[in-house]
């Protein structure tokens, strides 16, 4: 149920909901801010959900962790966040967050547009679907390109280090890696390692929402002989400078989403088409009923 509801993406034009960190929302330009709560039938959502327009662009802002970050990832409500956010009328996500760099050439200030992503977290509820109604959703390729091709052209014309590509690992935490972990997700050819994508990215593409995430290098993790060992304090200094970068960012990307098809060119908006086996007579009433907001196109 939704307390001052915006329009629907689908029908008034692309609505870009943006997951990030305290600060992200205090973009320049933004107009008609309002805070929405929202309530989805697998809980609550992180916090409230602050609406506003840019450039003619419909803007939905949710504060991952909370305003004032009280919420661990492994706490975070996905589903919850993702429903609330498509109750709101949003078609494509830009997904902001801190990670730590497992590559010498990516130092703490660069940005990197995730294209891969491998799930390390076991104790997350990773799908709106399940017993009663079975789906299968590809995610071969997890994040939208197209929004992929705008993030890349905006950050090119700015003086922000951006890096297109790069696999990004998504570990359980709360806790960071113990240096034999960072060693090993580095012999995998992972290049960033995070807690929070995952599985973000996973119900994002069940939700038929485009997606792309600008992971925010913070620090060296814990496997750089020349430098210490990752702390929280640390982190939050690179991040008040990360901040401003982003906001910059996004600035100049959201203009270059205002126009598209009706649907994503990419499939985004059409992942369901051939993803539920449940034959409709023996789907369970309940749980059609709770993903009315995800999947209510193809049900």
């Amino acid at each position: 149920m939704i307390h001052n509801k915006i329009p629907c993406g689908t029908e008034a034009g692309p609505v870009v909901g943006i997951i990030g960190g305290s600060g992200i929302y205090a973009l320049e330009g933004l107009k008609n801010t309002v805070w929405h709560d929202v309530d989805t039938p697998f809980g609550s959502p992180s916090d409230q959900l602050m609406s506003g327009v840019l450039d003619g662009v419909q803007i939905v802002f949710l504060p991952r962790h909370g305003r004032g970050h009280n919420i661990p990832p492994s706490e975070l409500n996905f589903r919850a966040n993702i429903d609330a956010m498509k109750q709101l009328g949003v078609t494509e996500v830009l997904s902001v967050s801190a990670v730590g760099s497992l590559r010498e050439d990516l130092p703490p200030g660069t940005f990197v547009i995730v294209d891969q992503f491998i799930d390390r977290t076991f104790a997350r509820i990773k799908s709106f679907f399940g017993a009663g109604l079975v789906a299968h959703v590809s995610i071969a390729d997890p994040v939208c390109p197209r929004l992929g091709d705008a993030l890349e052209d905006a950050g090119s014309r700015l003086d922000i280090e951006i890096i297109r590509g790069g696999t990004y690992l998504v570990m359980e935490g709360p806790q960071f890696s113990s240096r034999a972990e960072s060693e090993l997700y580095r012999n995998w050819g992972c290049d960033l390692i995070g807690m929070t994508n995952m599985p973000e990215a996973k119900l994002a593409r069940e939700a038929e929402l485009c997606y792309s995430s600008v992971a925010m290098v913070t620090d060296y993790d814990c496997w750089h002989q020349n430098h210490d060992n990752v702390t929280a304090d640390a982190i939050l200094k690179t991040l008040v400078g990360n901040a401003e970068k982003a906001r910059t960012l996004l600035n100049a990307v959201i203009p270059r989403l205002a126009e598209r098809s009706k649907y994503c060119p990419a499939g985004c908006h059409t992942a369901l088409d051939n993803a539920l086996v449940t034959a409709p007579e023996a789907r369970d009433p309940k749980l059609v009923s709770q993903l009315q907001t995800i999947a209510g196109r193809v049900l």
